[in-house]
């Protein structure tokens, strides 16, 4: 089970300025999570920690600044650097987004050991290529290892298009491997999308089905990528003899525009993060990453957020959630009281602040609906975080 996160700042505080209990052998991974707006990276944050500590909305931005979560299991200790979607300054400007917002990604990927580039596979307009500013990230960082997960599987009903995915996104290259993909597809009465069923992996010398949902390098261990499929679908490999196919390189603007894909992706996970399937998967991958060094934090750490920064991250993204357009960018948060009940519940006064009256309306809602409906929900994923009662209250003012 995750640790408690302290109600605290003080605690808080103290908890992260403790030194790390090392143990013996200490093994850890920095992990930086990079992906356009909305690709799920708060969602499959939150899931491997085991608790929700990063906001999560359907609208996009509702990450705003870079934070850690922490996961300590034995003797490895995984960092997970969630980050601001990649984002460029006509977009930023639009969504009057901090100037943190356009550097955050970068400054987490100079720290990191591995990096997950994660795509969402249900989006039909922007699936089968890495954005632009994805694969400026990459090429700017050609050695750190990358591996490439493909989120939000469930939402697809035709598998095989998740093999045509994958040679689009990796340019038909995985671990300096070309990918040859040919398919034996079957159309079945079950449309599911579930990623743990029926799934094979042809290598030149074999033909065997894998437990763990994950497509190996041929005649090597089973830390693979994860093609998983529900329609009978095969893939081989080759090696490339070339070592620029194995080598990643920096590419220039020029080289980037006409890329559709990086072909230096270590390996390839499919799942569904917002349900955890296959995120264990995922997981035990980068336990297995993990090289001996010093830990960071001590065990007692579940992220690097103070306890007001998860209050206002959480209910920014449930207004994110109940707001029109680019109306929820706007607001503004200010904590008014922060201090324990007299039954040994958190009291929480936040004031909302808007810059015009009709977007105060629009916050209210009718007969105080929208307000109170966002307080509620923000209260009870408070509870879950904090463990322990939550009393929540928002007022709602124009800025003066």
């Amino acid at each position: 089970h995750p640790p408690p996160i302290a109600t605290s700042k003080v605690e808080q505080k103290r908890l992260l300025e403790n030194q790390p209990d090392q143990p013996q052998n200490p093994k850890v991974l920095r992990i930086a999570i990079i992906g356009a707006p909305n690709a799920g990276k708060s969602t499959l944050s939150n899931q491997l920690l085991g608790r929700k500590v990063f906001p999560v909305s359907k609208k996009v931005h509702t990450t705003r600044c870079k934070a850690r979560g922490v996961i300590t299991c034995e003797d490895t200790q995984l960092i997970i650097l969630d980050t601001p979607g990649l984002t460029n300054r006509f977009k930023a400007k639009r969504h009057r987004l901090e100037k943190a917002m356009l550097t955050d990604p970068w400054d987490s990927m100079k720290h990191a050991d591995l990096v997950l580039v994660l795509v969402d596979v249900s989006d039909h307009w922007t699936r089968d290529s890495l954005s632009k500013d994805v694969l400026k990230c990459l090429s700017h960082f050609p050695q750190i290892p990358s591996v490439l997960v493909l989120n939000k599987v469930d939402l697809v009903k035709n598998k095989f298009i998740l093999l045509q995915l994958v040679n689009e996104l990796t340019e038909g290259i995985v671990n300096g491997k070309k990918l040859e993909v040919r398919s034996d597809f079957r159309s079945k009465s079950s449309s599911s999308a579930k990623p743990s069923e029926d799934i094979t992996r042809a290598s030149p010398l074999e033909n065997r089905p894998l437990e763990s949902h994950c497509l190996e390098k041929a005649q090597e261990s089973p830390e693979g990528s994860s093609l998983d499929n529900s329609s009978g679908m095969r893939a081989s490999e080759s090696g490339l003899g070339t070592e620029e196919a194995q080598e990643p390189k920096q590419c220039g603007p020029r080289d980037i525009k006409y890329m559709r894909g990086w072909p230096y992706f270590q390996e390839i996970f499919m799942l569904a993060a917002v349900h955890g399937e296959e995120v264990d998967t995922l997981k035990q991958y980068l336990l297995m990453q993990a090289k001996p060094g010093p830990w960071e934090f001590h065990s007692g750490v579940l992220t690097s957020q103070s306890p007001q920064e998860i209050c206002d991250n959480i209910i920014r993204a449930k207004i994110l959630e109940y707001l029109p357009l680019e109306v929820p960018y706007g607001v503004v948060q200010v904590t008014e009281m922060w201090e324990e009940g007299p039954s040994g519940e958190l009291v929480i006064v936040q004031n909302l602040l808007v810059p015009r009256k009709s977007h105060m309306l629009m916050l209210i809602g009718r007969g105080g609906k929208v307000i109170s409906r966002i307080a509620e929900e923000a209260g009870q994923e408070l509870m879950n975080i904090f463990l322990c009662d939550v009393c929540l209250k928002l007022k709602v003012d124009v800025k003066t």
